[in-house]
């Protein structure tokens, strides 16, 4: 009995001293997850990281594209101006110089014009039915009709104010129908070419 209580006892304590092996496993398993994890959650991050740095630089990179889109727009907005203004310009000095030019053909063309009114004026009375006369008549009548078809307009003169603009008064004269300052005979005809003045009336103003 004796042997048989001793055993027992030593069973007891083996039972007592063994290791637990669920136990073991258990914290093994716990220690061997814990440490699956931190790698994994580092991975994560450094993930994240390379997302985030990757985003910033489409930013940067989308930003820098925009800049230069609307850097492009606004050279090309001021090219267009400036390509307006060229425009502008190169057709008023196109315009200036036409002018320039008809004006100076005007001025050598109202000579001849003189010359036919005066040639008209000092034909007999008794002549003015005569052939010659009526086809220098038509061709001044033609001459004038093209000279007006071109702007160009005789500056009225006798029974106006005198205007410098438009007169070059070069003698006073008395009169009785007349009142100062009123342009009372016209030596030269005077015109003008779209409105401009190509040649002023030389007149004779009432003292």
């Amino acid at each position: 009995m004796a042997e048989e209580k001793d055993k027992l006892q030593e069973e007891n304590m083996t039972e007592e001293t063994a290791p637990k092996t669920g136990e073991n496993e258990e914290a093994a398993d716990s220690g061997s997850t814990e440490a699956a994890a931190e790698p994994a959650k580092a991975e994560s991050k450094d993930d994240n990281k390379k997302e985030k740095k990757k985003k910033e630089k489409a930013d940067k990179k989308q930003e820098a594209l925009k800049e230069k889109i609307e850097e492009l727009e606004d050279r090309v907005k001021r090219q267009m101006a400036e390509f307006e203004n060229f425009r502008k310009r190169t057709e008023k000095e196109k315009t200036a110089m036409f002018e320039t030019g008809a004006k100076s053909v005007i001025e050598k063309i109202l000579p001849v014009v003189d010359n036919f009114e005066r040639g008209l004026a000092a034909v007999p009375e008794n002549e003015k039915d005569g052939g010659f006369a009526q086809g220098m008549e038509m061709i001044y009548k033609q001459l004038m009709t093209e000279l007006e078809n071109m702007d160009v307009k005789p500056i009225p003169a006798v029974g106006e104010e005198f205007n410098p603009d438009f007169h070059n008064a070069v003698m006073q004269v008395e009169s009785e129908e007349y009142e100062s300052g009123v342009v009372a005979q016209e030596l030269q005809k005077g015109y003008t070419y779209r409105d401009s003045v190509v040649r002023h009336s030389m007149v004779a103003v009432v003292s």
